[in-house]
């Protein structure tokens, strides 16, 4: 492994990319010729220079907290930067994960390495004890968070670089 000039390893492009807009529509989609079931949703989210891009939310796609989305919501999508993805416009990706936007609350989707230090290495976990490690389906994951895709749910962070912080939920992607 290379490392730059300041002994860290090279900065590496995040394996989720985002878009943050408003939902605009949502419906019940299907894939393929199978008919529409009500499992998956097609999600229209204009975003903040009025660009339109579409999601599809599955049953796997994780909603933190649980919250119910809707039209007129303002949200964030994270979908995988390396899936293989139509060519067409406006974009039309598959949520991994998606949250209503909050006041006050952070949350970051990346993977997290054994030091606890993200992708882009911008944020770095403080895992106390008091840190609530959960599974997608709200389960209490068993094994350790690190090496793994996380989602990150806290409040606050220090401004140092990287930004350190204990979060509040810690939700593993399991693959």
């Amino acid at each position: 492994m290379d490392f730059n000039f300041n002994g860290r390893m090279p900065f590496r492009r995040s394996r989720f990319g985002s878009v943050t807009g408003t939902i605009v529509d949502m419906v019940p989609t299907r894939i393929g010729n199978r008919r529409a079931n009500g499992c998956m949703i097609f999600v229209t989210l204009e975003d903040t220079d009025g660009n339109t891009v579409n999601f599809v939310m599955t049953p796997s796609t994780y909603v933190v907290d649980f919250e119910t989305l809707s039209v007129g919501m303002l949200c964030t999508f994270w979908y995988a930067a390396d899936a293989p993805m139509p060519l067409i416009y406006p974009p039309q990706y598959n949520a991994v994960v998606a949250a209503q936007e909050i006041n006050g609350r952070m949350i970051d989707v990346s993977f997290y390495n054994m030091s606890m230090v993200n992708d882009e290495q911008t944020l770095q976990l403080n895992m106390d004890g008091s840190v609530d490690v959960r599974t997608t389906n709200n389960q209490y994951f068993q094994g350790s968070p690190a090496n793994h895709n996380l989602v990150v749910i806290y409040d606050n962070s220090t401004r140092s670089i990287p930004a350190q912080t204990t979060p509040r939920l810690v939700v593993v992607l399991c693959e």
